[in-house]
C-alpha cells in the first residue's frame, strides 16, 4: 500500500487500527464541548479559560480551571491578544476643569453614586465614528451611550441625558471623565448642573485615572468589534448596540461575585432603569 510506504507504517498497523472500535464520547461531554464552542463564539473568541470556566460553572458543569485550559487546547479555542491604549480626547486650555473627586476610587458601595464617561474612536469603511458612553461604576453596567460621525459635546450630552433619563439618579451624583473639550465645555457643565450632578476630572492622557471605562473600551474592540469586518457606519452602530446587550446582561464580572453588571443589580435589589 502506497500510504503505507510513504507514512512508514506497517500494513499490519493500518489493518489493526481501521478494525479498532471508534472511542464513544459521553452525551454529557458532548453537551460541553457544544456549550465551551457556544460560548466561545458568543464572545467573539475573546474569552480565556478563566472567564469560560465560569461560564461554564453557571450553567451546572462541574469543571476546573485546568480542565478548561486542556479543553480549549482540545478544541481549538484560541483568544487573541489586544493593543496598547491610545489617547482620544484632547483638553481645551480655555475650559474650566473640575477637581478629580474620585482619585481611583472606582468601586462605590451603592449604585447611582459614581458614574464614569469617556470618548473613543471607531473605523469603518465609510470613515470614523466616535462613540460616547456613561458606565455605573458600581455594576460596570452601561447606563448611557451615544454614536456619531463626529465628535462633538452633543455626542457626550446625549450620552448623558439617556444615562440619567434611564436612571433618574439622586441629586449630588459624581461623573468622572477626562479632560477633553467636550467635558469641559461650557454646554457640558451647564447640562450636569441642570441634573445636580458634580464633575470630576483626570489628567488629560492618564488613562489609569478612568480605567474602568478603558478596560471597557479594549473589550469593546479586541474582544468584539475587529473580529469582524466594520463596512459601514450603520454596521458598525448595530454591532456596538449588540454589544452592550451582550456585556451588561451576559458578560461575567469578577468585581461582580462573576455576574453581569444587570445580573449584580437585580441580586440587590430594584434599581430604577432595569430595560
Amino acid at each position: 500500500m502506497k500510504l503505507c510506504s510513504a507514512m512508514k507504517v506497517n500494513r499490519s498497523s493500518y489493518y489493526a487500527w481501521l478494525a479498532r472500535p471508534a472511542k464513544l464520547i459521553p452525551a454529557e461531554e458532548l453537551h460541553l464541548y457544544r456549550r465551551a464552542k457556544a460560548l466561545f463564539k458568543r464572545s467573539r473568541a475573546s474569552l480565556g479559560y478563566r472567564e469560560l470556566c465560569k461560564n461554564l460553572r453557571k450553567e451546572g458543569f462541574k469543571i476546573t480551571r485546568y480542565k478548561t485550559r486542556k479543553l480549549m487546547a482540545k478544541l481549538n479555542l484560541v483568544v487573541k491578544q489586544r493593543v496598547a491604549y491610545r489617547v482620544t480626547t484632547k483638553r481645551k486650555h480655555s475650559d474650566a476643569v473640575a477637581d478629580n473627586l474620585l482619585n481611583q476610587n472606582f468601586n462605590p458601595v451603592a449604585p447611582n453614586q459614581i458614574w464614569a464617561g469617556d470618548v473613543t474612536y471607531l473605523r469603518t469603511g465609510e470613515g470614523w465614528m466616535y462613540l460616547a458612553i456613561v458606565m455605573d461604576l458600581y455594576s460596570r453596567r452601561i447606563v448611557g451611550w451615544h454614536i456619531d460621525k463626529r465628535m462633538t459635546t452633543d455626542l457626550v450630552s446625549k450620552a448623558m441625558i439617556k444615562a440619567y433619563n434611564l436612571r433618574q439618579p439622586p441629586k449630588g451624583l459624581v461623573f468622572h471623565s477626562d479632560r477633553g473639550s467636550q467635558y469641559t465645555s461650557k454646554q457640558y457643565r451647564q447640562l450636569l448642573r441642570s441634573y445636580s450632578v458634580r464633575a470630576s476630572m483626570g489628567d488629560v492622557g492618564a488613562c489609569w485615572d478612568n480605567a474602568v471605562v478603558e478596560r471597557f473600551f479594549g473589550s469593546l474592540k479586541h474582544d468584539w468589534l475587529l473580529k469582524v469586518a466594520q463596512l459601514t457606519r450603520e454596521h458598525m452602530k448595530n454591532d456596538v448596540a449588540e454589544y452592550m446587550k451582550y456585556y451588561n446582561l451576559e458578560r461575567l464580572h469578577s468585581a461582580n461575585n462573576d455576574q453581569s453588571p444587570v445580573e449584580y443589580e437585580n441580586s440587590l435589589g430594584k434599581v430604577s432603569g432595569w430595560s
